[in-house]
């Protein structure tokens, strides 16, 4: 049995979706994602991802005419029609289809595509072993806070990951680290977890607030601000955080090993914290 999936206010097999193609999305990257978690049946802080959403939507001024409870309907109806248990609900939105012109066009209605992907996230293998991770130049444009599908950059250092033998590629920029190809990075030192302040150059991450909001539980303090890629080498810890990663341990960066080149209990244990977070509900908003 096919995936259904949702187009434009149609749940359809997945064979049977179509959009124009001269969606905007398409044509210039003219759209915004998000990616929810789901985790025994349930949304993982979808409410959070969906703020976020309209936050990216009002800074390339799309307008969305949906509300947070319609969207949160359909996530649902999605998980319920596709018998999702654990995976991610994706969901882009973009301008609308027009025929080819840079500027905004007048009176077309956005597009809505939304499905499933079926993931293995709490018992996912890597979170026993850690994931390698490579560092690469950060290409992508100035505005990292808006999840535009322009991806073509996360894109290539992912590639460049996966021929490296590794899981992640974490950006450099003037000398320090940026984030992610899809992730928020960390590393601990000490009785501190450290990661970049919010800011233009990346995303803020939902399930880094999250983490952020169980942080007195680890007994750990928090420094937000910026880290070189050598500091990250002599770290104790390094890990990573998203909706699809969860708290991912990083035992190499570059081929060096981390500390032991085991997961860290730090790690593990934040990890253990947002999945049980998770199985709860998850809802920070």
């Amino acid at each position: 049995m096919s995936r259904i999936v949702y187009v434009n206010g149609a749940y359809l097999p997945e064979e049977d979706a179509k959009i124009s193609v001269f969606d905007r999305g398409f044509i210039f990257g003219d759209g915004i994602y998000e990616v929810s978690a789901v985790i025994g049946g349930k949304l993982v802080d979808c409410e959070a991802h969906l703020a976020r959403l309209e936050r990216s939507c009002g800074e390339i001024r799309l307008a969305l005419p949906w509300s947070k409870a319609e969207l949160v309907a359909i996530h649902e109806e999605l998980i319920k029609r596709n018998s999702l248990d654990e995976g991610g609900v994706y969901l882009e939105v973009t301008r609308g289809a027009a025929d080819r012109d840079f500027p905004f066009p007048k009176d077309v209605t956005p597009t809505l595509v939304m499905f499933t992907q079926a993931r293995n996230f709490v018992n996912a293998p890597a979170a026993k072993t850690g994931i390698k991770v490579v560092s690469t130049p950060d290409l992508r444009w100035a505005r990292r806070d808006i999840k535009s599908v322009n991806l073509l950059a996360p894109v290539l250092a992912k590639q460049f990951a996966a021929e490296s033998g590794a899981q992640e590629a974490w950006m450099i920029e003037d000398g320090v680290v940026t984030e992610g190809a899809s992730s928020t990075a960390w590393i601990v030192k000490g009785k501190t977890l450290i990661s970049r302040p919010l800011s233009h150059k990346v995303l803020p991450g939902i399930t880094r607030k999250a983490v952020l909001a169980y942080i007195e539980e680890t007994g750990f303090a928090f420094e937000e601000r910026e880290f070189t890629l050598a500091e990250a080498l002599d770290a104790e810890e390094a890990f990573i955080t998203s909706a699809t990663s969860l708290v991912m341990p990083v035992t190499t960066i570059d081929g060096h090993s981390i500390h032991n080149g085991a997961p860290g209990p730090t790690a593990l244990r934040l990890r253990e914290i947002y999945i049980d977070f998770a199985r709860k509900g998850g809802v920070l908003g």
